[in-house]
């Protein structure tokens, strides 16, 4: 077993106005942009699984709608050293 962060994020839709500057700052890849628009009319990012709680679309949003919330957790390691499934 091994200790790998994780993190899990709270968006505040409503006050997003899709600038997008979030997008590219997220090192997973996990955020992507709504296919529907919010009261405002604007896109605004959702989250896929694999946030790692990095908050680094917390420090980039000039609106912030980001609450960010960052636990470790223990994976299994296979004996290569990868996660095991």
């Amino acid at each position: 077993m091994r200790t790998v962060s994780r993190g899990t994020l709270v968006i505040d839709i409503e006050r997003c106005k899709g600038c997008e500057l979030c997008i590219p700052a997220c090192p997973p890849g996990v955020l992507a942009m709504s296919k529907e628009g919010n009261a405002l009319g604007y896109l605004y990012p959702e989250l896929s699984p694999g946030c790692t709680g990095c908050t680094a679309c917390q420090q980039v949003c000039p609106d912030f709608v980001f609450e960010v919330y960052k636990y470790e957790t223990a994976v299994p390691v296979s004996d290569d050293g990868t996660e095991a499934a």
